[in-house]
């Protein structure tokens, strides 16, 4: 009987006396009636908090968080292209193997970056090194000095008169993409350029200067926002700032790969769940994304050897971190390929929603599987709201239906992401097998849902998927809007 009718059962037979004092009045008349087992079964379940079953992938998702451990402080950080990155992908496919499992390394070529010993110090009011990380396709230049300049947000109208051979300082809130941000700096002559981190105590956020791969035209980095915070103020009240800046770093094209692993169905009919197996290189990349990473290794050893409806198809993407270059070789890939819909797990926490990325068709079957889940259905229920810039992007562009999680991570570490703390002590197992019984327990309705078939969007559709949601002008500024101009 499921959990929820059973207690309707029990409050008819209890009635407003009470559960206490049924339990008192029968044994005080010293005499227990052909239903007292079953109502006394029934009672425990009604005065004691439901113990929900195990799910069936809880073993998995622990199996799969201590391999991302050893992942994580085996091989540290996972910079597409890097040794640590192969290694790690190699490692993943062996732990895969070693299930009786048989994935797939899927190479392709990007155009890549690896940091180098970069140096930014300040020279004046005073002599201090900086705590910066370079942006990826910021390329090698000589040492120099310059000034630096406060640009605010750096809009257009933000900037002073004249920043031509000047480092530009730009503040944390800022709202414009960083391919926008550093070409205006360098249509305006700027010789370098400053980003202060939006976290405080020291952090960085390592990210891309460009989403399509172009080296970028002055040398950009990411600067620890208390000391962003102090330059801005000595600025303030006139004090001359120098820095000198120094870039090793370098743009070239590397050879990396994805794994792809397929559990074949009754059906030819496909189930694709995605999560990017790169990170950045200052951390373990524990939570962006060795969490997604884990969710997909869970769900390949709790699925092996059982019947599935659909095939399902795990893939660990490389180079999203850069640009989505593993996701976007996957999804150029596919053909008239039969999908379902793609599953994108990118730091995805425990879910508290499940996302239909603006495809109004998916919402039904989202709806009948988390109606279906009873008590344990998700707290929002379900969205439908598109967003851009993770790896269900490019499979939206081949006109596949997407899915990801409104699925939230604890402040406490979610903070650290992209930064040297993005270590896998950041990341509670139990995160791990909470999210993982959700994710799986969608993965299995989806492949049974006979109502729910293959579909592909046209090109017309699936440019309104991305205009209703106000995601144009971002796509166009990364240089990711594929569609004519009108």
């Amino acid at each position: 009987m499921a959990a929820r009718n059973m207690r309707a059962w029990i409050k008819s037979l209890v009635g407003a006396v009470g559960p206490n004092r049924l339990v008192r009045r029968d044994a005080a008349q010293g005499r227990l009636g052909a239903t007292a087992p079953t109502l006394l079964l029934a009672l425990a379940v009604y005065c004691a908090p439901l113990v929900q079953a195990a799910s069936p992938f809880d073993d998995s998702a622990k199996s799969a968080h201590a391999m991302l451990t050893r992942l994580c402080d085996d091989f540290g950080g996972r910079l597409t292209g890097s040794a640590a990155n192969r290694g790690a992908l190699d490692r993943l496919a062996a732990e895969l193997r070693a299930l009786g499992l048989q994935p797939e390394i899927v190479p392709f070529t990007m155009p890549g970056w690896e940091r180098g010993a970069d140096e930014v110090g300040l020279v004046a009011p005073f002599a201090r090194p900086l705590r910066v990380a370079a942006l990826a396709y910021t390329q090698p230049h000589a040492a120099f000095e310059a000034a630096v300049v406060g640009i605010g947000a750096g809009r257009a109208e933000d900037y002073p008169a004249d920043v031509r051979g000047k480092v530009v300082l730009l503040d944390s809130s800022t709202a414009l993409p960083a391919r926008e941000f550093s070409n205006l700096a360098a249509e305006r002559g700027a010789k370098g350029m400053l980003f202060i981190n939006r976290e405080g105590g020291g952090q960085l956020l390592a990210r891309t200067g460009s989403f399509v791969g172009e080296a970028l035209r002055l040398p950009v980095y990411s600067l620890a926002q208390e000391e962003g915070r102090w330059m801005q103020r000595l600025l303030g009240r006139g004090e001359p700032v120098r820095v000198r800046m120094e870039t090793r770093s370098r743009c070239r094209e590397v050879s990396t790969a994805n794994l792809v692993l397929r559990l074949p169905g009754r059906s030819p009919d496909r189930i694709v769940v995605g999560a990017h197996f790169d990170s950045w290189d200052l951390g373990q990349g524990a939570l962006d994304n060795g969490l997604g990473t884990a969710q997909l290794f869970a769900l390949a050893s709790a699925l092996r050897g059982r019947e599935l409806a659909r095939t399902v198809e795990l893939h660990w993407f490389n180079g999203e971190e850069q640009g989505l270059w593993g996701s976007r070789h996957a999804a150029a890939t596919l053909g008239g390929a039969p999908v379902v819909a793609m599953i994108n797990l990118d730091m995805v926490g425990v879910p508290i929603a499940v996302n239909a990325l603006g495809d109004e068709s998916l919402v039904p079957a989202l709806e009948r599987w988390n109606t279906g889940r009873g008590e344990a259905k998700l707290q929002l229920g379900v969205q439908n709201i598109n967003w851009f810039g993770s790896d269900h992007t490019p499979y939206q562009l081949a006109g596949v239906r997407t899915i990801t999680f409104n699925a939230p991570i604890p402040r406490e570490s979610v903070r650290y992401y992209h930064d040297l703390a993005d270590t896998i002590d950041k990341l509670p197992e139990q995160i791990v097998v909470d999210s993982t019984a959700v994710i799986g327990d969608l993965v299995l309705a989806l492949g049974d849902d006979r109502e729910l078939s293959a579909f592909r969007r046209g090109p017309a559709d699936t440019e309104k998927l991305f205009t209703m949601f106000g995601l144009e002008r971002r796509m166009r500024a990364t240089g990711y809007w594929p569609f004519p101009s009108r």
